[in-house]
């Protein structure tokens, strides 16, 4: 009986050592990404400012979707995750305002140099309008996803008076949501922001 009861208890001392050690590799995993946040938003030099609105990461993660290529084939967001991803979503009827989100955010990601390659461009489409051939073809390289509406909505948090439609979204490598760009950005800030943030980190 004594053996029994000492076997359970070395059992489940290593249980409780496994617990701890894959603590440990997950925080190992996440602190970079942690660190970063901590030394762009908390711990910054006096002075600095960012243009975007952040959003706690905490509570932004990508939501459960039904997504799939603008083919039909099912895809989803996380997919991209291990890079930032700048984020639009809308129609697919892509009037003026839009065709100048597209442009930016190649802009944007051609501005980085080196670190473009960290950088993904998507862009939900939230109904089923179909998207105009020349558009795919001027910004080759943006992953285009039909989402739903509702879904892609209620994650988005927008400016009051505003629709996430409007804005450009920045999600980290995690998968979590964490900067919102104004509608009608100035371009050379929303640079600024990336450019410190890619510095800042040590992951994507």
């Amino acid at each position: 009986m004594r053996d029994a009861t000492e076997q359970a208890q070395a059992q489940e001392r290593k249980r409780k050592r496994g617990r701890w050690k894959l603590f440990a590799v997950l925080m190992v995993c996440a602190a970079p990404l942690i660190l970063s946040y901590l030394t762009y938003y908390v711990i910054k030099p006096e002075g600095r400012t960012n243009y975007g609105a952040l959003i706690d990461p905490r509570t932004r993660p990508i939501p459960a979707m039904a997504s799939t290529t603008l083919d039909g084939r099912p895809e989803k967001l996380e997919q991209y995750a291990g890079k930032w991803i700048m984020l639009k979503v809308g129609g697919g009827e892509c009037l003026e305002a839009c065709q100048k989100q597209l442009y930016a955010m190649r802009q944007w990601r051609l501005m980085q140099g080196k670190n473009m390659d960290r950088i993904e461009r998507v862009w939900l489409v939230t109904d089923e309008q179909p998207l105009d051939t020349m558009t795919i073809r001027q910004y080759d390289g943006m992953h285009l996803l039909r989402a739903p509406h509702d879904t892609v909505y209620k994650w988005l948090p927008a400016e009051q008076g505003s629709t996430p439609a409007e804005h450009i979204y920045l999600i980290d490598p995690l998968g979590n949501l964490m900067m919102r760009f104004p509608a009608d950005p100035d371009v050379r800030k929303v640079y600024k922001d990336i450019a410190k943030l890619l510095k800042a980190s040590a992951i994507g």
